[in-house]
This record gives C-alpha cells, sequence and structure tokens, in this order.
C-alpha cells in the first residue's frame, strides 16, 4: 500500500466523535469559513485566538477525565494467525514498526499548532484533522530518540503524520518518512522478542532484520499506555 493512502482499519469519522462535540467555529466563522468572525481583523489567524485555544484544553480535559473512568484493554491474541502487518517507518536514523491494528490512517503533515500551557514535554500541540482539533505527540520524546537526528534526508522524501486510535480518542504523530505495510512472519517476531529487549530502547518489543537494515518492532500496548499518560 502507498503510504499516501488510508489504512482500511477503522472510520476516523467515528474515531472523532468526542472531539468534533467541540464548537468549531474556525470552520464556520473562521479561517476554515465564511471569515465572518468580527475577531479576524484583530487575530488574523484563528490559532491566535483565545477561543481556539480554550477548545483545545478543553479537548485534553476530555482526554483526562475519560482516562479517570476507563481500564486498559487487553492485547488481543490470535493464535491462529500466520503474519501481521506492521506499518514500516523512520524517526531520525531510526526504523520502527507498529502493528497495524492500532492506526486509524496515515495522512500528510498538517500545521501543528502549540498551547501556551503545554502538560508533557511528549505534547507538541494540536493539530486540525477533518476540521477536529486532535492532539499531536512526539515519538522521538516518547521514544526517548535523539531529537538531533530527528529530520526528513532527501529530496523526494515526505513526512507524514500517522493517526492513532489511542484508548480515549485519535492523537497523531509526525514520522519523518513511510515505508508502508509488510506482513511480517509470527515465526519472526517471535524469535525477534525471544532475543531480549533490554538494550532496545523503550516499548521495544524486538529486533527485525529488514532489508538490510535494523528495525525496532514496537510494543503497541506499552506504547498506547504511554500517549494516554502523556494526555492527562
Amino acid at each position: 500500500m502507498s503510504s499516501t493512502k488510508a489504512l482500511d482499519i477503522t472510520g476516523l469519522d467515528l474515531t472523532l466523535a468526542d472531539t468534533q462535540a467541540i464548537d468549531d467555529c474556525w470552520n464556520r466563522i473562521g479561517i476554515h469559513g465564511d471569515k465572518s468572525c468580527p475577531l479576524l481583523a484583530e487575530h488574523i489567524h484563528c490559532r491566535n485566538c483565545s477561543v481556539y485555544s480554550a477548545a483545545a484544553t478543553r479537548l485534553l480535559d476530555r482526554y483526562a477525565l475519560q482516562q479517570e473512568d476507563r481500564r486498559p484493554a487487553a492485547a488481543e491474541v490470535d493464535e491462529d494467525i500466520v503474519t501481521l502487518s506492521l506499518l514500516m517507518f523512520r524517526l531520525g536514523e531510526e526504523w520502527l514498526g507498529i502493528a497495524t491494528r492500532c492506526l486509524v490512517e496515515v495522512a500528510p503533515l498538517q500545521p501543528i499548532h502549540s498551547l501556551p500551557h503545554q502538560r508533557s514535554r511528549a505534547l507538541l500541540g494540536v493539530a486540525n484533522v477533518r476540521g477536529a482539533l486532535v492532539a499531536c505527540l512526539s515519538l522521538v520524546e516518547l521514544l526517548g530518540l535523539d531529537a538531533a537526528g530527528a529530520g526528513a534526508t532527501g529530496g523526494r522524501v515526505m513526512p507524514r503524520m500517522l493517526i492513532i486510535a489511542a484508548q480515549d480518542g485519535p492523537v497523531v504523530v509526525p514520522v519523518d518518512e513511510v515505508d508502508g505495510i509488510h506482513a511480517v512472519d509470527e515465526r519472526t517476531l517471535k524469535a525477534a522478542s525471544a532475543s531480549g529487549t533490554q538494550a532496545s530502547g523503550r516499548f521495544t518489543q524486538g529486533v527485525l532484520q529488514w532489508k538490510g537494515r535494523s528495525l525496532r518492532w514496537l510494543d503497541e500496548a506499552q506504547l498506547l499506555s504511554a500517549v494516554t499518560r502523556s494526555l492527562t
């Protein structure tokens, strides 16, 4: 599958139901609407307006409130499957893979709007995804990677955003490059996991040899748990 296409896993409209409940005046009368808002003359762009910032804060508050009443879902294991679909992507000089079952979509890179009072070092801000404000997190920070090494290399490389189906709603994470989805034999994954991951980095299930590279296979359950903690 091309990296520019959506992953056929679940409907983004359903996962964005809670975030779309927030009054998105920027899409009606603001910069993405008919531009009739009287505050536009003062703020030039909606992201400079306190109403926009307040909506982003309410979004993050909703993550925190939902987390108080929920329990982490147990990872489902199907003993009959032979392969596991992994999305391969790059951060800096490191290649990583994550199970497609926790992804909603691979989307073009969108502007990230920082918030005046960040709640965690991993929280970059919010991005506008189909008219809804969605929290944007740094995988570089969550995984403890070298931030200096992050960034696209090569003129034809296209950074992307992964939309992850987190427990309390979707979040987006920018990545430097997406290779695509690959079906990996579970025996290969089990061997990589059994070889030990202590020296492989945070939230890592194993290290695979893939296309002549060492690729970290991420533990999506641990990663999603860290994502939730970063939003509360």
